[in-house]
């Protein structure tokens, strides 16, 4: 053999293990970026679910006809919006991610008020129907927050390999961009203020 075929031998042989090394990167990131969305239908299921008992909830305290109205519209109106949000898994921005999580936040504290103002009422408080759903949604707020934190993890490895030299070149020539994570609301960073008055 001589040495151009040698020389051509060894860069036909670097170009090959290029081409292999980004296809398994590429391969990769594919892998990465269906499992993100994956975990974002489960992030939506938990959501669903939640928006799904407040009907139930709703008619369950209404059946107390001096309970205040305008609490189950605020709970209504906040549910019609929350699922009015809509993102696609192969569209989570951190501006889309943001949008729907401030939707799902308006939710969760006309949930919080519609529960809080039901302590003015034993009866309420005692029916089953509203204890077997108050629990039902305490169970899917921990769903929420756990796929939630599934869904951020996912995000992050995702995000990181998309990030990374070099398969950072085969994200942008393959068009894998980053996803955005759900970050706490502004109000969390306050400490809830307690009252036994």
């Amino acid at each position: 053999m001589n040495r151009s075929t040698i020389i051509l031998l060894s860069v036909l042989g670097g170009f090959v293990l290029i081409l292999l090394w980004g296809v398994g990167a590429y391969n990769r990131l594919v892998g990465l970026s269906e499992s993100t969305e994956s975990q974002w239908a489960n992030v939506q299921s938990a959501y669903q679910r939640r928006a799904d008992l407040i009907p139930n909830l709703v008619s369950t305290v209404k059946g107390y006809a001096d309970f205040e109205k305008s609490t189950l519209t605020d709970v209504i109106e906040a549910r019609s919006k929350a699922t009015s949000v809509q993102i696609s898994a192969d569209n989570l921005t951190p501006e889309k991610v943001a949008e729907f999580q401030k939707a799902q936040g308006e939710l969760k504290g006309a949930l919080s008020r519609l529960l809080v103002s039901v302590e003015r009422y034993p009866d309420l408080k005692a029916n089953q129907n509203f204890l077997a759903l108050q629990s039902q949604l305490e169970g899917t707020e921990n769903r929420i927050n756990v796929e939630r934190d599934r869904f951020n993890e996912q995000v992050r490895t995702y995000n990181s390999s998309v990030k990374r030299i070099p398969t950072s070149m085969v994200a942008a020539v393959g068009g894998f961009d980053a996803r955005g994570y759900f970050e706490a609301e502004a109000e969390a960073q306050d400490a809830p203020e307690v009252s036994f008055e």
